[in-house]
């Protein structure tokens, strides 16, 4: 039956018109994505889309180091003014010094501990009165190291959904009025390279991101015509001491590169990996099968796990 089946004219000619509209998809996505990347990452930074001094005051969370200290840097050296917001006083006051040598802007610290839920009426009567016209929502945690998910402590769970969802939520609910009403705005989500597809043994995180990417996306549909751009980033590793990479590479490119080169998609991408190196390893996560990408992230997490629980027993 299988072989008559095949054999049939009709059969044989609608598969190959099936094979044929696939293949003509993906022509047509692997263009449009050759085109959007030579927009972002080789004419934006000659041609700067937005003037960022002109939104006004911008705020970024989690500001205390990597990328978040980097996005408050480079946005001074644009000229415009940073509220630095995380928990660690000595690290925002060693920031806002670094910043205020460096560069002639106003500085302000607000101290909040993402973890937890009560502290967003206190961040938004700090912050009233000051024209916002950039919100950088960085703050993030990762798990300790890959586990399975019923290992993962109940603590350790909340402290996820909090800091890489909630605090994204309630600060854009927070700063966002103020850009509407200007009609003008600029929204950075940090999301991950972790939401391109299912992460098992970090489950929570990858969920969180995918979370991070699905609302910032939905976000700029329903305000750009009031002004506001959404863009959601997705970086792969940067040399922070998140990553825990010492030593920047291509791949792995330090905190200064990846920010300016991010900053860079700004008004150019909405849903961007930020810099040259991390778009061009997203495709193989894009490109093959939702199977294949489990299978390939759980055997590299699993060996990452294995190597951990390792170190830690030698220790002790």
């Amino acid at each position: 039956m299988q072989y008559l089946l095949y054999e049939s004219p009709t059969v044989r000619n609608i598969v190959f018109l099936v094979g044929v509209l696939y293949l003509l998809r993906l022509m047509v996505w692997l263009l449009l994505s050759l085109w959007s990347g030579t927009k972002a990452f080789f004419l934006a930074g000659l041609f700067r889309v937005v003037d960022l001094k002109s939104y006004g005051w911008a705020v970024v969370t989690g500001a205390s180091d990597g990328i978040g200290k980097e996005y408050a840097i480079q946005l001074a050296k644009h000229g415009v003014n940073v509220v630095l917001v995380a928990r660690s006083v000595e690290k925002l006051r060693s920031v806002k010094k670094e910043i205020l040598d460096l560069y002639n802007v106003a500085v302000r610290i607000v101290i909040a501990d993402f973890s937890r839920t009560d502290i967003y009426d206190g961040i938004s009567s700090q912050l009233s009165g000051t024209e916002i016209g950039i919100l950088i929502n960085n703050v993030g945690v990762t798990y300790d190291m890959p586990d399975y998910f019923l290992n993962v402590p109940e603590e350790k769970l909340w402290q996820l959904i909090n800091v890489n969802m909630t605090s994204t939520v309630m600060m854009t609910k927070i700063v966002m009025p103020g850009m509407v009403e200007k009609k003008k705005g600029i929204v950075v989500n940090m999301s991950s390279a972790g939401a391109l597809s299912p992460s098992p043994l970090m489950n929570v995180y990858s969920a969180s991101k995918i979370f991070m990417d699905y609302f910032s996306s939905a976000l700029h549909y329903e305000y750009s015509d009031k002004g506001i751009i959404v863009q959601s980033v997705l970086p792969s590793f940067v040399a922070t001491k998140m990553t825990g990479i010492t030593q920047p590479s291509f791949t792995a490119p330090s905190a200064q590169k990846y920010v300016h080169d991010a900053l860079a998609t700004i008004g150019v991408q909405n849903r961007t990996s930020g810099t040259l190196s991390h778009a061009l390893q997203a495709i193989p996560a894009l490109l093959l099968p939702e199977s294949v990408a489990l299978k390939a992230t759980f055997g590299m997490l699993s060996d990452a796990r294995k190597m951990m629980i390792a170190r830690k027993q030698n220790k002790q």
